[in-house]
């Protein structure tokens, strides 16, 4: 990758490039311990695979806890035989079904290496990512989850990931953490990202009310404490996605409704986060402000976008509205303004209405630029 390419992309990011330090000349005087925890509901034909992904993975001693939620698709007997074949191995049964966010926490209370790694059933680590992401953390103390790209595919066999890592960027938590309010979305699916377990312990796990922003919260959480790591260049993860998805079939992603309680849900995690350890940080006040504007104009757009797509039935004002309970002073802005308009207007009879065209051009062109930020150097 080119050096001069991540730092036209790191740049006004706060991050700093490292160069990728081998595990063994990074401080560890024995191979690091990495623990996998597991969830599987349903899964269990998924099993082997991922827990051979994790297990197979040189210059870390890796073990794995699979944390079966009730499944009545015979998992557990998976699960069972799998803990017989090794040692590594462990399982966690529950007898009736606890949901997702109890399941993650009953594996990561569980874990006992010094790094832990949360991977859903039906995802894969990519060759070596686990020895990747510890070099990381043995080489930078301050440092408490190390991540890159998750790569999202839908049939077997899974795209061929990369995996030389061609360098480290380091990001202060604060800063991290500003990066998420000035943008408003994660940037962490979950496999990809590996933590040290006991700065995990003193910021706790997942959250039982946030059960769809639970890891965004998390992350920045995280990062109000501790700062976060990049690896650049290779891919961590390899990222499942099928119909049984849960952010597809709990919480309907890809419609209006499903776009509205994205938003409430991000908001719920900013909120979270402020109310908490993040209240601590450097100019909190000034960035629980930023994260308000950011998604009070984002459900403005949205509504500015279904006027202009001629969307009959998109909830216009439930999205106003929420933009108002996020941040009061959001009409005034651009996107609030615009709304105003088309409003006045009413919603258009045509496919596309001409006068959006520059701005659906410029909206486009950003979010090109931030998918290509967050591919490059993790942001």
């Amino acid at each position: 990758m080119n050096p001069l390419v991540n730092r036209l992309a790191l740049a006004r990011t706060g991050g700093r490039l490292q160069s990728v330090v081998p595990i063994r000349s990074a401080g560890a005087t024995i191979e690091p311990t990495v623990t996998a925890v597991i969830p599987c509901y349903n899964y269990g034909h998924y099993l082997p695979a991922c827990v051979s992904a994790v297990l197979d993975q040189p210059g870390v001693r890796a073990d794995v806890i699979i944390v079966d939620d009730c499944s009545p698709d015979g998992s557990a007997d998976i699960a069972s035989k799998l803990a017989a074949d090794d040692s590594r191995v462990t399982v966690i049964r529950h007898l009736v079904n606890k949901g997702h966010i109890a399941t993650y926490n009953d594996g990561l209370d569980a874990a006992t290496g010094e790094f832990v790694t949360l991977v859903s059933a039906d995802d894969l680590v990519t060759p070596g990512a686990l020895t990747r992401a510890a070099a990381l953390l043995v080489a930078n103390p301050s440092v408490l989850c190390a991540y890159d790209n998750a790569i999202h595919f839908s049939a077997d066999p899974p795209p061929r990931p990369r995996t030389d890592a061609t360098g480290w960027v380091i990001w202060s938590g604060a800063t991290w953490l500003a990066q998420r309010c000035r943008s408003g979305y994660n940037v962490i699916a979950s496999p990809e990202v590996v933590m040290r377990t006991d700065v995990l312990r003193r910021v706790g796990g997942y959250r039982t009310d946030l059960p769809h922003s639970g890891d965004f919260e998390m992350w920045m959480r995280a990062a109000s404490v501790a700062d976060v790591g990049f690896i650049l260049g290779a891919d961590q993860a390899l990222y499942r996605q099928h119909a049984t998805n849960m952010h597809k079939s709990m919480f309907k992603s890809g419609n209006f409704e499903g776009t509205y309680i994205d938003l409430r849900q991000r908001w719920a995690a900013f909120e979270a986060v402020f109310e908490g350890p993040g209240q601590h940080v450097r100019d909190s006040a000034a960035l629980i402000a930023t994260a308000r504007r950011t998604l009070a104009v984002e459900a403005l757009e949205s509504a500015n976008y279904a006027f202009a797509r001629g969307f009959q039935g998109f909830p216009v004002e439930q999205f106003e509205k929420l933009a108002l309970e996020v941040d009061p002073t959001s009409l005034q802005s651009g996107a609030g303004r615009a709304l105003a308009r088309r409003k006045a207007r009413g919603i258009s009879r045509l496919p596309v209405h001409p006068l959006w065209a520059p701005r659906s051009a410029a909206q486009r062109g950003l979010g090109v630029v931030h998918k290509w930020r967050r591919a490059r150097v993790g942001v």
